[in-house]
């Protein structure tokens, strides 16, 4: 069994607003990150991904960033993050963001017209965050090479499906009687 499948199912449980889902390292920074689940991670999105002829990693903040740097360090592509501050640069762009839990502006920099990208995220659950981001990439011009979510949490809308993004994920889970079911162990290609 791999590090991220056995991470998964020693997930505790929580529960808010009658809603079950799972606390793990990588979508909530909690608990701990060991840096060899992070490894194995990193190798298989390298293995997963379109990398070819990407000029930027493009992940919103916050719980994206770990892995991006990771995959960034390790590809020397650049990374971009996306804010949920505005700083007022030059080329800035706001989006908003709508998820199953909250709504907020999202702010993208250093993205341009031409620029081929790689969207990279924590967890696909509702497919508001991704939607939002593909949405505004594609009004900035900018090439949406692939998107990658390292886990997909299945059951429920997700508004990224039906677009022209099929999103790969590493591993998709369901929270099943209060335990997270591994659905599918290798993921959306």
């Amino acid at each position: 069994m791999d590090r991220l499948q056995e991470s998964l199912r020693e997930a505790p449980i929580i529960e808010k607003n009658g809603y079950h889902y799972f606390v793990h390292p990588i979508s909530d920074g909690v608990p701990m990150l060991k840096p060899e689940l992070l490894r194995e991670i990193v190798i298989k999105i390298i293995r997963k991904a379109e990398l070819e002829d990407v000029d930027k990693i493009v992940t919103p903040a916050a719980m994206g960033i770990h892995i991006s740097t990771a995959v960034s360090l390790m590809t020397d592509i650049p990374l971009v993050v996306v804010r949920k501050r505005q700083y007022g640069l030059e080329g800035e762009v706001s989006l908003s963001q709508v998820t199953g839990y909250s709504e907020s502006e999202m702010y993208v920099n250093d993205v341009y017209e031409g620029d081929r990208v790689l969207l990279l995220d924590d967890v696909l659950s509702t497919g508001g965050t991704l939607k939002a981001l593909t949405g505004a990439l594609e009004d900035i011009g900018a090439d949406v090479v692939d998107v990658v979510a390292v886990i997909k949490k299945v059951g429920g809308e997700n508004k990224i499906q039906g677009s022209d993004y099929d999103v790969k994920t590493l591993i998709n889970v369901d929270v099943v009687d209060g335990e997270v079911v591994v659905v599918d162990e290798f993921g959306d290609d």
